[in-house]
C-alpha cells in the first residue's frame, strides 16, 4: 500500500510540472486553464459531491477582495469569462479574456484560485442547486441523461467512479462549509495541477501565473486509484420505473480495455463511427433505427465517455479517463400505452419499441463482429474522420483542452496525432480490433421507461420473448419488403439475457 500511495503521488508531481501552452501571437484573446488531477473520484467516503461543490464554489463565488457579484459587474465590459468542470479525474478551470483587458482580469483569476471566499451565502446558494439536481433535475429533466447516470452507477457500483459528479442525495446533504474549505486544500494543490494558457500573452505573463501556482496549498495528495468498471456475466438489466416517462431511455455498456493512449484506439475509431458516430445520419444504427423504421430520435455507439452528448454535437475536452467502457445510447422509444392511444391497431400490444430496438442495435454490433467492415466501408469512414475530428479544436479554449488531455494520455498533441494513425489504419486493423474489443453476450443495460411498461418490458426480456415490430398499418404499407423480412429476424434474435431488475425511480442515486 505504502508503494502504491508513493507511486501516486510521484505521478501527481509530474502532473504538476507540466505546463502546456499554445502561442497565437495574432490571435485577440488568452485562453487559461487550470487542470488538477482530482475530480469525483476524490470525494471522501461519505462525501460524494464534495469536489464538485468545491468547484463550483470556486467559481460562483467571490476572492478575498470583491463578492460574486461584483466580479460579474467588473468584468462585464471585457467580455470575459470563466467556468469550472469537474470530471471522474480531473476539475479543470478555464478563464478566456480579450488581450486588451488581461491586465484588468489578471487579478480575478489570481484572486479566485488563491484567494476564493467561501462565503456561507455563497455555499448556502449553490448546495441548494446541486442538492435539487440530486433529488429532482437527473430524475425529472431528461430520461436520457438519467438512463446514462443510471448505466454508470450500474457498471461502476462499489467503485469510486459509481457516483455522479453531482454527488448523491444522501451525501451532498451532509456537505458544509469546512468540507469545502478543508478539501481546495487538500486536493486543489500546486503538486497536482497543469497550467494551460493559450493565444496571445507574454513570457512575463506566463511567469507571472507559474509564480501565484505555485502559492497554492504544498499538500501531496494520495489520490485514489480510478475505479475499473465490473465485467458484466451475460447481460444484466437494471429497468428504472418512472412515474409519466416520456418513452423508454436506453443505454447499454461493457468494459473497454484501451484508451487514448493505445494507438489501437485509433482502429476501433473507425468501427465505431461506422456503427454509431455520434449525430451522424450516415453511421449504421441511425439509419437502421431511426431512418428506415422512425422509431426515435437517435441511435449513437461509444467508445469513450461522452459528455453531454444530448447539448453538443462535437466531443468535448476536459474529461479524460482511465478507466473506460464501451456504450450504445438507444433515445427514447415509443412505449405501449402511447402507441395504444395513436393506433387502433395496436390496441392488443403489450410493450412497446424498446425490446424490438435494442435488439437491432446488439445484432448489428455483432454483424460487425462476425462479418467486420467492407473496404468501401472502411475507406470512407476513415476519410470523414480524418476531416471530422479537425473539428474538434475550433477554438483557443478547444484546442488547449485538448492539448491538456494529451497530457493526461501521455501525449502531446493527439487530434494531430490521431489523423496520422488514422492514415496509417488499416482494414485488416480496424477487424482485428473489432474481434478483440467488441462481443455482445456480457454487457449492462439501464432503460429508464413509464411505470406501465416496466412489467411487461422485464417480462418480454427475461423470456426472450418474440418482439414484432409495431407499426402503424399506413407505416407498414410503404415499406420495402425486405425491411420487413429483416423485422422478422430481429423479433427472434435472441439475447444473453440473464439478470433483469425493476428499481423504483425514487430509489435511484441516494
Amino acid at each position: 500500500m505504502r508503494t502504491l500511495i508513493i507511486l501516486m503521488l510521484m505521478a501527481g508531481i509530474a502532473f504538476a510540472q507540466k505546463v502546456v501552452e499554445l502561442e497565437q501571437p495574432k490571435s485577440n484573446k488568452v485562453v487559461v486553464k487550470l487542470m488538477f488531477k482530482n475530480g469525483s473520484i476524490s470525494d471522501p467516503a461519505g462525501k460524494e459531491g464534495l469536489t464538485q461543490l468545491t468547484a463550483s464554489l470556486v467559481t460562483g463565488g467571490g476572492t478575498a477582495d470583491m463578492t460574486y457579484g461584483e466580479i460579474q459587474d467588473f468584468i462585464f465590459p471585457m467580455a470575459a469569462s470563466y467556468f469550472s468542470h469537474v470530471d471522474k479525474e480531473v476539475t479543470t478551470f478555464t478563464f478566456q479574456v480579450h488581450t486588451d483587458f488581461i491586465k484588468e482580469f489578471y487579478p480575478i483569476i489570481s484572486g479566485l484560485i488563491l484567494t476564493p471566499s467561501f462565503t456561507e451565502a455563497d455555499f448556502k446558494r449553490i448546495i441548494v442547486n446541486q442538492q435539487n439536481f440530486v433529488d429532482q433535475v437527473i430524475r425529472a429533466s431528461s430520461d436520457e441523461d438519467y438512463s446514462k447516470m443510471a448505466l454508470e452507477d450500474l457498471l461502476f457500483r462499489g467503485t469510486n467512479y459509481q457516483h455522479m459528479k453531482q454527488g448523491k442525495s444522501a451525501s451532498v446533504s451532509t456537505l458544509t462549509l469546512d468540507d469545502v474549505k478543508n478539501h481546495y486544500k487538500q486536493f486543489f494543490t500546486r503538486n497536482n495541477v497543469m497550467i494551460g494558457v493559450a493565444g496571445n500573452y507574454s513570457d512575463k505573463f506566463l511567469k507571472q501565473l507559474k509564480s501565484d501556482v505555485m502559492k497554492l496549498s504544498d499538500n501531496k495528495p494520495a489520490m485514489p486509484e480510478a475505479g475499473k468498471p465490473n465485467r458484466p456475466e451475460g447481460i444484466n438489466v437494471e429497468i428504472i420505473s418512472k412515474a409519466n416517462a416520456f418513452g423508454s431511455a436506453i443505454f447499454t455498456g461493457y468494459p473497454l480495455k484501451i484508451t487514448r493512449t493505445d494507438n489501437e484506439f485509433a482502429a476501433l475509431m473507425i468501427a465505431n463511427s461506422y456503427l454509431g458516430e455520434h449525430r451522424k445520419s450516415y453511421s449504421r444504427l441511425y439509419q437502421k433505427i431511426r431512418q428506415t423504421r422512425s422509431m426515435n430520435y437517435g441511435d449513437y455507439s461509444y467508445i469513450e465517455w461522452y459528455d453531454q452528448g444530448g447539448s453538443y454535437q462535437l466531443p468535448r475536452p476536459g474529461v479524460p479517463r482511465s478507466s473506460n467502457y464501451y456504450s450504445i445510447w438507444i433515445r427514447p422509444l415509443q412505449i405501449a400505452k402511447q402507441l395504444k392511444m395513436q393506433y387502433e391497431e395496436l390496441s392488443d400490444i403489450k410493450v412497446g419499441h424498446a425490446h424490438f430496438a435494442l435488439r437491432m442495435a446488439i445484432r448489428e454490433m455483432n454483424l460487425l463482429v462476425e462479418n467486420g467492415l467492407s473496404k468501401e466501408d472502411f475507406e470512407a469512414t476513415r476519410t470523414f474522420l480524418r476531416s471530422y475530428i479537425k473539428l474538434y479544436a475550433q477554438t483557443p479554449e478547444q484546442r488547449l483542452g485538448f492539448l491538456l488531455d494529451s497530457r493526461f494520455y501521455d501525449r502531446k498533441d493527439y487530434i494531430a496525432e490521431l489523423d496520422k494513425l488514422l492514415a496509417k489504419v488499416t482494414l485488416e486493423d480496424v477487424n482485428k480490433a473489432i474481434r478483440k474489443h467488441w462481443q455482445v453476450d456480457n454487457m449492462y443495460i439501464t432503460i429508464v421507461t413509464d411505470e406501465s411498461e416496466a412489467e411487461p418490458l422485464a417480462e418480454s426480456l427475461r423470456n426472450n420473448t418474440p418482439s414484432p415490430m409495431s407499426y402503424s398499418n399506413q407505416l407498414k404499407s410503404g415499406l420495402p419488403d425486405e425491411v420487413l423480412a429483416e423485422d422478422a429476424i430481429v423479433a427472434e434474435y435472441k439475447l444473453n439475457i440473464k439478470n433483469v431488475t425493476i428499481v423504483p425511480s425514487a430509489d435511484t442515486f441516494k
